[in-house]
């Protein structure tokens, strides 16, 4: 990895030199517009709306329009800016972990020492492990003043940009705010329908199903063109539930939570205890990987025999 700034983190009179490091990365297929008729490419330009002419990137600076008179504002003025100068994540406060309110966090970037005695680095990390605080900081990044947290992610420290308080809308919903009366008997259900759904989060076994599908629609047409049949790669969604839901049939939410927990509890039914004294009963997944194993030495045999007699 590359890194994208270099300062330090000023923690009291102590100085935490580091190098940042984006943490994410955007796995989306690259798409670009093309005109329907011909393929041709279709590109935007930066033309001028004085001359006409079409303007690199480098000539081109900022500007402020209040409706009557414009102001530009070029980047070596911007970048004069005091704030903007500055290479110094200034720790202000520490808070609990659990004040930190997840809709206000941004871009995550992996801060690694940069210092040939990182014992300041390891210091301020183990500090933060063991105190479980959260520390709130301002920074400077790409001509922007910025509120981050730093917080601990195995080894390293971790800079996640933060919205300011004024960037956050309030969330104001009539419908919200409306009392339902809830029966103890759906609460109950509702908790354990919740609990058959409850285990540890394994990030690993969750992917972007839509990417993926994307991916195998290129390749199909990479093979077969235009003549691609959409129903026969992917298949049609046979979907009751959905279904049922855009039908616009409404379901008595009982009835809902009931039928939720049958479903999940078919999908993963519990191991069954063979009774005391009994043999637990063969398992049929070996059974049935012995035959699978079984018919494809046959097949492998037949179609052995097929070519020596063709030869």
């Amino acid at each position: 990895m590359r890194a994208i700034w270099s300062g330090s983190i000023a923690f009291g009179l102590v100085n935490v030199p580091v190098k940042a490091y984006g943490a994410t990365e955007d796995h989306d297929v690259d798409l670009h517009q093309v005109h329907d008729a011909d393929g041709g490419r279709i590109r935007y330009q930066r033309k001028c709306e004085k001359c006409g002419k079409k303007i690199p990137y480098e000539r081109i600076d900022k500007a402020f329009d209040d409706g009557e008179r414009t102001v530009v504002l070029s980047d070596e003025e911007m970048e004069a800016l005091p704030a903007e100068k500055s290479r110094e994540i200034d720790v202000v406060q520490f808070v609990p972990n659990n004040q930190i309110d997840p809709i206000m966090l941004e871009r995550s970037y992996y801060l690694a020492p940069d210092s040939k005695s990182p014992k300041a680095y390891a210091l301020l990390r183990r500090t933060l492990e063991e105190t479980e605080l959260t520390a709130v900081v301002k920074f400077a990044l790409r001509q922007k003043t910025r509120l981050g947290i730093l917080r601990v992610r195995g080894d390293v420290m971790v800079l996640q940009g933060m919205l300011w308080a004024d960037e956050v809308r309030e969330a104001d919903f009539a419908a919200a705010r409306t009392t339902s009366k809830i029966s103890p008997q759906e609460l109950k259900m509702s908790a354990a329908l919740v609990k058959q759904f409850t285990t540890d989060f394994t990030p690993e076994e969750f992917e972007d199903e839509y990417q993926v599908q994307l991916r195998t629609l290129i390749k199909e047409k990479l093979k077969q063109g235009d003549a691609l049949d959409t129903d026969d790669t992917f298949g049609k969604d046979g979907n009751a539930d959905t279904d049922a839901a855009d039908s616009g049939d409404v379901i008595d939410l009982m009835e809902a939570l009931k039928r939720s927990i049958a479903a999940k509890g078919t999908k993963k039914p519990a191991a069954a205890k063979p009774a005391a004294g009994k043999k637990a009963p063969a398992k049929k997944k070996r059974a049935t990987k012995k035959t699978t194993t079984t018919k494809k030495k046959a097949a492998t045999k037949a179609a052995g025999a097929k070519t020596r007699k063709e030869a």
